[in-house]
């Protein structure tokens, strides 16, 4: 029997105070999960919509800060969500702006990973990890060269821990969301020309709303996808088919 179910596992969700990881956080809650909601900022407001919940602070601006995580913990679910953006015309890019991006949305999630690797082996278990990857995964945008280099290597980590971890029991798997009506990309729906191109080539013809990224994270992280692996669904409203 095919199990979307997530009864009696343990999942922790980066940046689930709010947008795409505050969805994933309740939706592993109504699939049966204890949820551990991480972020920067408070998650209350998450935990409160769950049935089985816990906070726990984590500022990936220290990409190290995941490390002892999972010691001691039974976390056999781990999505990579928490990511932050800069826009700037990449000839006037600075410095800090590309390494403050990198730090959070690729080297924090690679020692994330390996922090949760190394317990579920240690413990003889398998596990899932779902990493939040993004359409620019595959494509170039416009003026934010970090978060683009950063998903990219996303991609990338989720093929080679995929080739790695698939034998020993751990599913590593990537969403690349489309355009989701979201904190991130409050600034492209304020412009009318960006908003109106944006719209113009999704054949769904909407933003996505953080809701419908939810359920694919639940199949990557249960039974049902148990032979998936190294995989970046795109969650597009067919914007890459376009």
């Amino acid at each position: 029997m095919i199990s979307f179910s997530l009864k009696g596992k343990t999942a922790l969700v980066t940046g689930a105070n709010a947008g795409i990881g505050q969805a994933i956080a309740v939706a592993m809650g109504e699939a049966g999960a204890h949820v551990i909601c991480a972020g920067r900022s408070n998650c209350d407001d998450t935990v409160a919509r769950i049935a089985s919940a816990e906070t726990l602070t984590l500022d990936f601006a220290n990409p190290m800060a995941a490390r002892d995580v999972f010691k001691g913990r039974d976390v056999s679910i781990l999505v990579n969500n928490a990511g932050i953006i800069r826009r700037n015309d990449s000839v006037d890019f600075t410095e800090a702006d590309w390494d403050a991006v990198m730090d959070v949305n690729l080297k924090a999630l690679f020692f994330t990973c390996q922090a949760f690797a190394k317990a579920r082996l240690a413990a003889g278990a398998g596990g899932a990890i779902v990493n939040i990857a993004s359409l620019l995964s595959f494509q170039g945008g416009i003026r934010v060269p970090s978060y683009t280099a950063s998903k990219h290597g996303v991609a990338g980590l989720t093929k080679i821990l995929a080739n790695e971890w698939a034998a020993r029991g751990i599913n590593v798997n990537a969403i690349a969301p489309g355009y989701i009506a979201t904190n991130n990309t409050q600034a492209l729906r304020n412009d009318a020309d960006r908003n109106a191109a944006i719209l113009e080539r999704i054949p769904a013809g909407r933003w996505g709303d953080p809701e419908d990224i939810a359920g694919t994270a639940v199949f990557l992280a249960s039974p049902a996808a148990k032979y998936v692996h190294g995989a970046v669904f795109n969650v597009d409203g067919g914007w890459l088919a376009r």
